[in-house]
């Protein structure tokens, strides 16, 4: 027998090729397996650098681009990806592009054929795709077990239409903890019992999930055991938990350059840590995707000055060059006043290095996943900020079920450009809550039992690396 040839297929958004190219590595690391991402041309480099490195290391990890059909779907040249979209009416068309996707995939699969395929979700009809060459599909949500299991359970017993307006809250039914949510927090198709063709996606992933042969889950089994067992047991999944799959990354230069190339030397961000007591700076960042109005950043910065606390502040910059240069958005003096205490990061940061520095004490999110799970494998306790997508769930685990967090007070879901509409004294008090206190360093203590059961999952022998064992291992009987 040969290696095990394992392919991975990421949407092209930022948030999930990220964490593919960790499980792909992961994979890769393993002896008698072997790796390939297939990407599109303009989104290769983002895994270039890191794959160099790993194979450097002795690990056959590859890369296949196939064409993106950007002009047939309508989109503007050079966008081929989701992190590009500039508004709400691109987003068919790029969902339309990813169906288009499937034959150049077909032929990939048949000229290569793999031993499995793992596809994210947003493709479901990679299922029928690699079950015609015999090949297993794995799918890749990028989600919690918790995420997983309270969005399947809102599927099944839709308990938003039996509330009187948008901010009733309701229970989510059958789910091991009380969870509470209201309309505003969730995606239109979910609010009314209305048909879109973002709901007929959501329910073809769920049909395709079910068609797959199993599902890889970012998460650890001693993090969320309940949602784990609910899922496998009581929805009936097939399950594996590899993560946290950030950890993967164990020198600077890969920490440093997941995703984009950072926005400063991480070097320079380093050294200003440096300078800084433990526990002691509060890191701001809203992820690749969400854009905030320049009256909702003024509120921001005034509630950090407010806060009293140090930080590190990561803006996305506006795609106006005018706003850009003219930092609208910035209290007069701002910088000059906080440039002791803080740091602004215009563009990418150097995440994972930042978070897992010892001066950082906290974190405010956006609570998508990728982040969530970074502050928790970094032992942080947070500031919830969601917006969209399943970010208000993520939101209910860190608050409600961790206990290792605070919000902030958002409960209107919008993607992309988010509302804003939260004033500086919710932005200070919450920060504050979380940096100092007795509830603080409670809220640490706990992020920090997490952070080293985090640790153990990937070891030998620990929860996250046997289940992986257990799949690579099912996966060579397969194809035997």
């Amino acid at each position: 027998m040969g290696q095990l040839h394992v392919f991975f297929f990421p949407i092209m958004a930022h948030g999930h090729m990220i964490p593919t190219l960790d499980i792909a590595k992961l994979f890769a690391a393993h002896s008698g397996v072997k790796s390939t991402i297939i990407t599109t041309p303009l989104n290769a480099h983002l895994f270039a650098k890191s794959i160099e490195r790993a194979k450097h290391a002795g690990v056959d990890i590859n890369i296949i681009t196939i064409k993106f059909p950007t002009a047939e779907a309508g989109l503007p040249e050079g966008c081929e990806s989701a992190d590009q979209l500039t508004s709400d009416d691109m987003i068919p068309k790029f969902l339309k592009a990813t169906t288009m996707l499937q034959a150049p995939l077909e032929l990939v699969l048949q000229e290569h054929r793999p031993d499995c395929l793992v596809a994210d979700m947003f493709f479901p009809w990679a299922t029928d795709s690699a079950a015609k060459y015999g090949i297993p599909r794995l799918v890749f949500h990028g989600i919690s077990f918790f995420a997983l299991c309270a969005s399947e359970s809102l599927r099944l017993y839709k308990p938003q239409t039996t509330v009187s307006s948008d901010d009733e809250p309701f229970v989510v039914p059958n789910l091991p903890h009380q969870i509470k949510l209201r309309r505003t927090q969730l995606p239109e198709h979910s609010r009314q019992e209305t048909e879109s063709d973002f709901g007929k996606l959501v329910e073809k992933v769920k049909e395709s999930e079910v068609k797959s042969y199993g599902v890889i889950v970012n998460s650890f089994y001693e993090l969320e055991p309940d949602y784990a067992d609910h899922y496998r047991n009581v929805l009936g999944r097939r399950a594996w938990h590899i993560g946290p799959v950030s950890l993967c990354n164990r020198e600077i230069e890969d920490k440093a350059q997941r995703g984009k190339e950072a926005s400063i030397d991480e070097h320079d961000c380093l050294k200003w840590l440096n300078s800084k007591k433990p526990n002691s700076v509060i890191y701001i960042c809203f992820g690749s995707m969400a854009n905030f109005p320049a009256s909702q950043l003024y509120e921001i910065a005034m509630g950090l000055e407010s806060s009293g606390q140090q930080f590190i502040w990561v803006v996305r910059q506006s795609k106006n060059e005018a706003d850009k240069n003219e930092e609208k958005w910035l209290p007069e003096g701002f910088e000059e006043r906080m440039k002791d205490r803080g740091l602004i990061i215009r563009g990418w940061a150097p995440q994972v290095l930042i978070l897992e520095h010892e001066s950082v004490g906290g974190f405010v999110t956006h609570c998508g996943w990728n982040s969530t799970f970074e502050g928790i494998s970094a032992g942080l306790p947070m500031v919830t900020w969601p917006m969209f997508a399943e970010q208000f769930f993520n939101e209910k685990l860190v608050t409600d079920i961790l206990r290792i967090g605070v919000g902030v007070g958002s409960l209107k879901w919008k993607r992309r450009t988010a509302t804003g509409g939260i004033e500086r004294e919710s932005i200070a008090k919450a920060v504050k809550r979380v940096m100092v206190g007795e509830e603080a360093e409670e809220m640490r203590s706990r992020a920090r039992e997490l952070k080293d059961l985090a640790k153990k999952a990937i070891e030998e022998g620990g929860s996250s690396h046997s289940d992986l064992n257990s799949l690579i291992q099912e996966l060579s009987l397969y194809r035997a």
